[in-house]
């Protein structure tokens, strides 16, 4: 069968790519959304962190920055969104252009900067949504961020967990974007520890029965030495989950020159194997006691599947949606029911991590 999406996809990479992401994200807000075959099985349901997940498919960070597509996102079929990134105030982000695609990888170059509208206008239209009579279900993360003239970053994350904790089904703390000077340096042992300290305690004091998950997204360019370090804090300060992974500063040998020199995060076809593997070796590293959610490089069931056999117990598609539409939430979960009695499995709990299980 066609993917009707394709047929438009020539004239939709004829736009500037940030233009078509408006373009797109205000007919989801404007334009009524059909259900767009939503998958319903118990196979795919799962308890995540005391929350139910009707799937295990998502849309990552970055697609709804201002939380003002939640519905039309879950009318997708989504089982989940994580919405933002959003800073304190309103932020407008890096000098433009800094969206870049390559259809033949399949792959997209950004150096955004986390432009978004605040954390005031961010939580009224969440809220507007929460309010809505006969609203889809779904779960929703809030991936939050830092301004950037931030000299004290763990003070922009707290205010974030004071003022959106309350409304999130979990939280996600974004310190490895590449596109934000100083971020990543979050991630290194000597900060991390006291960074996600302070951030714990916020976290506690502020949400009261409401506490929220809190995850931690990390980037896919770190070694192994790194991820040890890291697996052993997030075990020790009791994160409740990691994203893997944000996109990656690395250019394969593959890309064409005058789309690899664009400077940004990659993310994409060219993505897949080395967030795959980061969530191997996480998943080993933290003995499977945190829930991942698995992201990079997905447009199909069976590389979705690919990222829950490796670890994940959810998967998150940014990139994949560009390439291959709306569609794209029903065709993965359509298809991962098929991989499931493929493979003598009766639901998709039993896939999670199955890869490091069999070698084992």
């Amino acid at each position: 069968m066609v993917n009707p999406y394709h047929l438009a996809r020539p004239l939709v990479f004829k736009m500037d790519p940030e233009l078509a992401h408006q373009l797109t994200v205000k007919a989801l807000k404007t334009l009524p959304v059909p259900t767009c075959g939503t998958v319903k099985s118990e196979k795919l349901t799962q308890n995540i962190w005391g929350l139910d997940f009707l799937n295990p498919v998502g849309v990552a960070a970055g697609f709804d920055k201002n939380a003002e597509v939640v519905s039309s996102v879950f009318h997708l079929g989504f089982g989940f969104t994580e919405v933002g990134t959003v800073t304190p105030k309103t932020q407008n982000g890096n000098p433009k252009p800094r969206i870049f695609r390559d259809p033949k990888s399949q792959s997209v170059i950004n150096r955004m900067g986390f432009p978004n509208k605040g954390a005031l206008e961010f939580k009224e239209n969440l809220e507007k949504f929460l309010h809505m009579k006969d609203r889809p279900k779904g779960i929703i993360g809030i991936n939050i961020g830092m301004n950037k003239e931030q000299n004290d970053p763990a003070h922009d994350y707290c205010a974030l967990i004071r003022s959106l904790g309350p409304i999130a089904d979990f939280l996600v703390v974004n310190i490895s974007s590449p596109n934000t000077p100083g971020l990543r340096d979050l991630q290194k042992k000597k900060t991390l520890q006291a960074f996600l300290k302070r951030l714990r305690d916020e976290q506690k004091s502020c949400c009261g029965k409401q506490n929220p998950p809190l995850l931690i997204k990390l980037a896919p360019d770190l070694d192994e030495p790194q991820q040890e370090e890291i697996a052993d804090i997030l075990l020790s300060e009791n994160i409740d989950g990691i994203v893997l992974s944000n996109t990656t500063t690395s250019r394969p040998a593959s890309l064409p020159q005058n789309f690899s020199q664009k400077i940004g995060g990659l993310s994409g076809a060219p993505l897949r194997a080395m967030s795959t593997q980061i969530i191997r070796n996480f998943y080993k590293l933290t003995r499977g006691k945190l829930p991942i959610i698995g992201i990079g490089g997905i447009s199909n069931a069976e590389e979705a599947y690919e990222k829950i056999k490796a670890g994940a117990s959810l998967v998150e598609v940014y990139t994949g949606l560009v390439y291959e539409g709306p569609m794209i939430a029903s065709a993965i979960n359509k298809g991962l029911l098929s991989l499931l009695e493929r493979d003598g499995l009766s639901h998709i709990s039993e896939a999670i991590g199955l890869d490091a299980r069999s070698k084992g």
